[in-house]
């Protein structure tokens, strides 16, 4: 398992990002190696604005439809997930680190889960989870 930020799923998904070639081949060897692919639901949502905003509706139905099929699991919050994500937003509010990217980190301590996918290597360097020293990030 593996916990997805929102830049790998819009650079994956808009052919002329810088990214798209990185991200896809990232995602098709996660695939291969059979990782479930966790999406918290705060970062579905801002994927979904994102890829309306930057490709089309198509594109973000197609995202939609992944998640339907299983491509991607979607992970709903709890209350206590809620509740770490705004400890993290106000604790990281110099990066400034927002709920999607705090709610990978929610879900990650939750799950115990020592590996982020995401693009956003700089705020996520920073961060201290609360079951490892450090996430392993990916695309390296």
């Amino acid at each position: 398992m593996i916990v997805v930020d929102t830049g790998p799923i819009v650079a994956a998904a808009i052919a002329n990002d810088r990214k798209h070639r990185a991200c896809t081949t990232v995602f098709q060897r996660l695939h291969q190696d059979r990782r479930e692919l966790l999406v918290p639901s705060f970062v579905a949502a801002e994927a979904c604005y994102m890829l309306g905003k930057l490709g089309s509706p198509k594109v973000e139905a197609g995202f939609l439809r992944s998640l339907e099929a299983g491509i991607f699991t979607l992970i709903e919050l709890t209350e206590t997930d809620l509740l770490r994500i705004a400890s993290l937003v106000e604790r990281y509010s110099d990066l400034p680190l927002g709920s999607a990217d705090a709610s990978v980190v929610a879900i990650a301590e939750r799950l115990r889960i020592p590996e982020v996918l995401t693009l956003d290597a700089r705020d996520f360097s920073v961060v201290r989870p609360a079951h490892v020293p450090a996430f392993v990030l990916l695309p390296a």
